[in-house]
Parts: structure tokens; C-alpha cells; sequence
């Protein structure tokens, strides 16, 4: 390789970008490659993915940043898990708020009395179970705790987290590191876009500069400039199963108690987030324009926030929900926006950059530098996407809340095959994991977040709801032991 050097474009910055450029940089330069990131100055970034999954943890570990390095720089706060607020309505006395967390290796010892009780409701023989009181990461967020443990704590608990931080210093943190790696970088804005047999051959740009590459990496958003509007790499819309293509976001002061998890709070025509940042609150509402326009959303946000909307300043943003039909085609691989989109509903996005950049990276390699494996990439970053699509069309289809959208989220959206199957086997009380296993679904999400979402939902018997204000002993221990357990860790303040 080092007699053939080879070139590596990375048109867009953000924090797609410079995620994608650092995972080059890293794993591609020491074999021979040179990466450039060309981004614009005249094109502004999304920048309202304020989430992340556990997965981001993973990627800077792999570069060995650590937390007290980026942390602070990006006005992140740790994330144990999302709590989803009025999805559920109606006569039920279970609580119409679920919680969705991340794993310790505490649930070892109380997941399984989670999905006991789950499945002695399904035959009524018991009262529905809450999902929140059966897992660490809940009351680690309902006491303020940090994901690490104190010095003088005995236990050998492992925690899985994920982070709320500021999308455009983290792009900015992220730019500062690569540049400092060796990564190259050029401003300018595209004009042309040239292509031959390879695919891409070389982009020109307003001034007339001809900037060249051997393999080129889109993360030029929505528009996808190198992919979509050159290659002509065909979209498949998600619409008929994600009905959101629209979404508005403005900030507010902290509270004086902040806690560490994502809400998603279900408004009339989608859903509001709060993400709690070191020194603000990211606020949004993703709506369907089917159901509501900037301006009514605008007014429906400010209200729930309790803000005057004519002093408020939003921001608006149009959404192109759904994946492309081939993730890597000739020499160019989308990433990010480029790539597809599912609505930030579970914090999706940087997982899917991170998961794409590091599969081609490993096909890439194993292929001796070429596209001998693209066809198997292609393969698994769509079923990822599809994997998602899954799990977030069931927040939909399985929602009790009343009104037009609701309703037709219910009835008109598609349900997947796939969800169809396993709400099938939830309401048989069959093996879930065992059909999670036959679909080869595990890889996004593991077998206890499907049993937090259909139970999260109350998708159960009416007799077993009927139970629901009964707390069993076993759940009353499981809740002492792990509010004890939540002690160990440090307080968010320290």
C-alpha cells in the first residue's frame, strides 16, 4: 500500500463527518491512506441529534478519548435510558410513563422476574409488571447517579450508557482531534461533481478547484450530493411505517433538578424530547406535516414548554425518513443523512454512522482494499436500518393515545413483517427470544427492550391491567435491592 497510496474524500463536516473521518484516520491511515474531509462554509449542519446510544461510548473508546477530554467541551451529561410519557391513555391504572434502559449487569439478576411477570399477565395470571422498577438505570435516573461508581463502592457492578451533549461542539471537538491525528481538511463548496466507471472521480468546486479521490465518503445530508443525486442510488421511503417527517427544536434554561434521561412526551401530532445538557435543555417536537404545519406545531410546543411562542426562536427542520437501496455503490458510501434516516424517536443516527463506517472498514480490509465485500455490506447496514425501523414502527403501532394522528399511527401505518410476528407471539405468550433469534434480530435490539416496549404499552390482557395496582413482594424486593444497589454510584453534581 505504501507504494499506492491511495485517497480518501470525506465530502461534509458535522459530526457525521468527523466521526467518519476519525474512524478512517485511525484504522486506514497507518495501512497507507490519506483522508480529507472538504466541508462548506456557505452549508449549514442539521445539528439537533442531541442522543446517543450506548455505542458512542464504544467510539471513543476506540480512539481513546476519554470522558473528562470531550465531556466537557460538548456540554454532555450522561443518558441512562429514554422515558417515554403519555403514549398510554385510558382507564388503566398503570402508570401511562415507561422507561427504556440501557443494561447493567445487575439486570442479570432481576431481568428474569421482569419477564416472569410479563408472561404470567399475558395468561392473567398476575398483575402487569412496570418495566422501570426491574432495572439499575432507572434508579440510577430517579436518584441523579453518574454511571461510575464511587471509590469506596464494593461492588463490581458494569454499567451501559450513553450520552446528551451539543451537536455542533461535538462536530467541532471532533474536527480538533482529526486535524490533529492527521486528517486533512479543505473549505470549500461544491459546484460540479465528475464521475466515471469507478463511480465518483473528482468534485469541482465554485472556484474552480478540482479536488480528486479514489474512494469518497457522502455526508452531505438530506441532499446527498454523491450517492443519491450522482450515482443515482434510488431512496426507499419509510413513510407508510414512520408517518414524522418533520421536526422543530429550541433551547431552555436547565431546572434546578435535571435528571439523567432522554423524554420523549407524546404531544397531538408526534412527540416533544427534553435532553438535558450541562448548561441548557435541547427541546424539540417531531411531528407529522400530515397532521400539523410548522406554525401549529410551533404554538403546541411553546405551550408545552410554557413559553410565549411569538418571543421564541425555532428551528425548523424537514426530514427525509428512510434508507438508500445500497449503502456503498462503485467507489462512494453514504453516511449519514446521506445514507438514510430514521426519526430520532431511540437516538439512532450516530449509531448507525459509527456501525457503518466500522463495517465497511472491516469489509474494506478483509477485501484487500477493494469492493470484493460490498454486496455483504450492503446486506447488514440494511437490515440494521431495518432492525431499527422494527423497533420504532412498534412505538406506533402499539401506542393508546387518542386523537387523529394517534389513530391513524394505529390503523393506516404499515405495520413491518417482522413486527407483525412478534406482536403475534407476545399476545400467544410464546418464546420472544426464541423468534428473535429465528429472525436475527438480537444484533439492535436485545430481547428485554421488546419486552419494555410491549409492556411499556400495557399490550396486555384486560384482566391483568385490572391487577395492576397489586405490586408483588418479589417486585417490592427487587425495587429496595436496586435503590440500594444506585447508592454505590456517584451523584451527577460531584
Amino acid at each position: 500500500m505504501s507504494n499506492n497510496q491511495q485517497h480518501i474524500i470525506v465530502l461534509g463536516g458535522g459530526t457525521a463527518g468527523w466521526m467518519t473521518a476519525n474512524l478512517l484516520q485511525q484504522q486506514l491511515a497507518p495501512k497507507g491512506f490519506v483522508i480529507t474531509v472538504v466541508e462548506s462554509e456557505d452549508i449549514g449542519i442539521i445539528g439537533v441529534g442531541e442522543g446517543s446510544t450506548p455505542q458512542l461510548k464504544v467510539f471513543f473508546d476506540i480512539l481513546s478519548i476519554d470522558e473528562q477530554q470531550w465531556m466537557p467541551q460538548c456540554d454532555a451529561t450522561y443518558k441512562h435510558g429514554i422515558t417515554f410519557h403519555a403514549w398510554t391513555t385510558g382507564e388503566s391504572p398503570l402508570p401511562h410513563t415507561y422507561f427504556h434502559p440501557f443494561p447493567s449487569s445487575l439486570d442479570n439478576q432481576t431481568a428474569g422476574a421482569f419477564l416472569r411477570a410479563n408472561h404470567q399477565t399475558l395468561h392473567n395470571q398476575s398483575a402487569a409488571p412496570h418495566p422501570s422498577q426491574y432495572f439499575l438505570a432507572h434508579h440510577l435516573t430517579q436518584q441523579k447517579r453518574s454511571p461510575h461508581l464511587l471509590e469506596r463502592a464494593d461492588t463490581e457492578v458494569k454499567i451501559t450508557y450513553g450520552y446528551h451533549f451539543d451537536s455542533y461542539k461535538l462536530g467541532a471537538f471532533l474536527k480538533h482531534y482529526g486535524t490533529q491525528q492527521g486528517i486533512q481538511t479543505r473549505t470549500a463548496t461544491i459546484a460540479s461533481v465528475q464521475q466515471d466507471e469507478r463511480g465518483i472521480s473528482s468534485l469541482t468546486t465554485t472556484d474552480n478547484n478540482i479536488i480528486t479521490g479514489d474512494w469518497f465518503f457522502d455526508c452531505s445530508g438530506f441532499q446527498s450530493l454523491l450517492l443519491q443525486q450522482t450515482l443515482g442510488v434510488e431512496f426507499e421511503s419509510f413513510a407508510a411505517h414512520l408517518f414524522n417527517d418533520c421536526a422543530i427544536a429550541t433551547p431552555t434554561p436547565c431546572g434546578i433538578e435535571e435528571h439523567p434521561h432522554t423524554q420523549a412526551t407524546a404531544l397531538r401530532c408526534g412527540w416533544a424530547w427534553r435532553i438535558p445538557l450541562q448548561s441548557r435543555v435541547g427541546n424539540g417536537y417531531v411531528f407529522s406535516s400530515r397532521f400539523c404545519d410548522f406554525e401549529e406545531a410551533e404554538h403546541e410546543l411553546a405551550q408545552h414548554l410554557g413559553l410565549d411562542k411569538d418571543s421564541t426562536s425555532f428551528r425548523r427542520i424537514r426530514m427525509k425518513v428512510g434508507q438508500v437501496k445500497q449503502h456503498w455503490y462503485k467507489n462512494c458510501v453514504a453516511v449519514g443523512l446521506a445514507q438514510g434516516f430514521i426519526e430520532p424517536l431511540e437516538a439512532t443516527a450516530l449509531h448507525l454512522v459509527q456501525e457503518t463506517v466500522t463495517q465497511f472498514i472491516g469489509a474494506f480490509t478483509a477485501g484487500q482494499f477493494s469492493q470484493h465485500y460490498q454486496a455483504q455490506f450492503n446486506k447488514v447496514i440494511r437490515a440494521r436500518f431495518n432492525g431499527v425501523k422494527d423497533y420504532i414502527n412498534g412505538h406506533y403501532i402499539l401506542n393508546k393515545q387518542t386523537g387523529p394522528y394517534w389513530q391513524a399511527c394505529r390503523e393506516k401505518a404499515k405495520v413491518t413483517p417482522h413486527l407483525q410476528q412478534i406482536i403475534l407471539c407476545w399476545q400467544r405468550g410464546g418464546d420472544l427470544h426464541q423468534l428473535l433469534t429465528q429472525l436475527d434480530l438480537l444484533a439492535y435490539y436485545p430481547t428485554v427492550s421488546w419486552y419494555c416496549l410491549l409492556s411499556g404499552y400495557q399490550h396486555f390482557p384486560t384482566l391483568g391491567l385490572a391487577k395492576a395496582e397489586l405490586e408483588s413482594e418479589e417486585s417490592k424486593q427487587i425495587k429496595m435491592f436496586l435503590e440500594q444497589q444506585a447508592q454505590a454510584f456517584s451523584s451527577i453534581a460531584t
